[in-house]
């Protein structure tokens, strides 16, 4: 493991005074990436359609099925027959629709995609269209090779234009294969977009279609939406940005969720991404949705807030205007860990702001249940909490900090110097300095002593002197001498006997 700075430097870091704000926020937000990550994927990349056709256009057919093999399957997609095409697409399709191991190696190495392609195009006969789709759909929804295979045979114009097809079936399974397309990276996503799909997407959300349709539109918009390497193009956000507005006001559990991840992708990292975000107003439907008890509208729903105050100050008011504050002890109490994380972490970056945000965390009592979760919960929402300390601590003013000392921080932050994280170790390390640095009345010091005598703290920073990591033992070091030796007036602090 790299060696953790020095402990004074990280502190440097930590400080609000003659820092801007959003700067403060970025590194908080570069620091605690590999925290975020276990969660980022919780919406599923792609979708394969195992479900039975009820499509009205096939059941015309149907009757006529026979047992196909794969040799069969070639022979029939290369008939000049139409109806042979599309007993042999339709078998195809039943084979990729398999519950458990579909051969879509087998299929793609038989040199069927072009074929199916192909019959994409076939406007006549949108009962083989609607097979090729669907068939085309599962095959993309394998691996990146897979998908590769389906993008490489040119499948993505002609799916576009089945999204005009007088058909909704045909049209809706389109729209799934292009899902699926779009969630596997940024290359295809893009290539999807600049074929002029978003304008095509967002007409049909808008017209009277079954629910079901306009759940797989909103979870395509989403995908679409996804990846920041690069980011989908301003313009394209910009053409989804109304829709998503409105979506995120459906009934629809599966719609809000696909919406919520949406808006949680477009607000990843950049500050004037999430300022398109918060110009559409949806910051008050956000925190409604953070009320919800449906973990799929929640999770994305928070993640979304959560990533609007990584913003500037500006944008992390308007979130705590919208009442995102009065949400956040809630989900700081909630029984998933996974909730008490992701809220904790939007806590930390209300946290990194100036004073006036770190006052309002006081006056809606959150840190109460901070240091509960400091406490009790998960070592990993631990780490979140931690965070949340270190830079409400930096920011503080005397007064918020006496606060923030007096709320009972202190005791669970030493315990948790036992931790095996070193970089959480010399986070609480770099805590523990600063309240000493900022502790002036001797009153304070005298407090501080004394509760860390109770709770063992002195040893447990002893001990560290002799810990493996050169900066959490050199920074113990520095608290013992600073902090635990005689004073200038000779009088001597508890414990003096502990100095090494």
């Amino acid at each position: 493991m790299p060696a953790l700075e020095a402990p004074e430097e990280r502190l440097k870091k930590f400080k609000y005074r003659g820092k801007d704000v959003s700067a403060r926020r970025q590194e908080r937000i570069a620091a605690n990436l590999q925290l975020r990550k276990a969660k980022k994927d919780e919406q599923a990349l792609k979708r394969r359609n195992i479900r039975q056709s009820s499509n009205d256009l096939v059941s015309l057919i149907s009757a006529k099925e026979v047992s196909y093999t794969l040799e069969d399957i070639i022979k029939g997609v290369n008939s000049s027959d139409p109806v042979l095409c599309f007993l042999a697409t339709q078998a195809a399709r039943k084979l990729l629709s398999q519950e458990r191991n579909p051969p879509l190696k087998s299929i793609i190495e038989a040199g069927l995609i072009p074929k199916l392609v192909e019959f994409l195009k076939m406007a006549p006969l949108p009962n083989l269209q609607f097979e090729a789709a669907w068939a085309l759909t599962n095959i993309a929804s394998g691996t990146s090779e897979q998908t590769r295979a389906v993008v490489m045979a040119g499948a993505i114009e002609p799916l576009i234009e089945l999204l005009s097809s007088p058909h909704l079936t045909v049209c809706e399974q389109a729209v799934w294969a292009l899902g699926n397309i779009a969630g596997d990276g940024p290359e295809f996503r893009d290539d999807i977009i600049s074929n002029n799909a978003v304008p095509r997407l967002i007409n049909l959300s808008s017209t009277n279609i079954p629910i079901t349709f306009l759940r797989n539109i909103t979870w395509t918009l989403s995908n679409l939406c996804r990846n920041k390497n690069p980011y989908p193009c301003e313009q394209a956000v910009m053409q989804m940005l109304p829709t998503l507005s409105q979506l995120l006001q459906h009934h629809d559990n599966e719609i809000l969720s696909d919406t919520c991840w949406a808006l949680s992708y477009l607000t990843e990292g950049h500050n004037e991404r999430i300022q398109s975000v918060v110009t559409m107003g949806v910051l008050p439907r956000l925190v409604e949705l953070m009320t919800s008890s449906e973990l799929i509208i929640l999770t994305p729903s928070l993640r979304t807030v959560g990533n609007i105050v990584t913003g500037t100050e500006q944008q992390t008011q308007m979130a705590i205007d919208a009442g995102m504050l009065k949400v956040l002890g809630q989900l700081l109490r909630h029984p998933k860990s996974s909730i008490q994380k992701e809220a904790a972490w939007a806590m930390s970056n209300v946290a990194a702001g100036p004073k006036h945000h770190i006052q309002q965390l006081i006056m809606y009592n959150l840190l109460p249940p901070l240091v509960t979760l400091l406490k009790n919960a998960e070592f990993r929402v631990q780490k979140e909490a931690v965070w949340t300390v270190a830079n409400f601590a930096t920011g503080a003013s005397q007064s918020q900090l006496t606060m923030l000392f007096h709320s009972g921080v202190l005791g669970p932050l030493l315990n948790l110097l036992t931790a095996p994280d070193m970089k959480i170790v010399a986070i609480i390390l770099d805590i523990i300095s600063f309240f000493f640095q900022r502790a002036d009345r001797l009153h304070e010091k005298q407090k501080m002593y004394l509760l860390m005598e109770e709770v063992g703290g002195i040893e447990k920073i002893e001990s560290l002197q002799l810990h493996q990591n050169c900066h959490i033992s050199q920074s113990a070091l520095n608290i013992i001498e600073k902090h635990f030796g005689e004073e200038e007036n000779g009088d001597i602090f508890p414990n003096p006997g502990l100095r090494v």
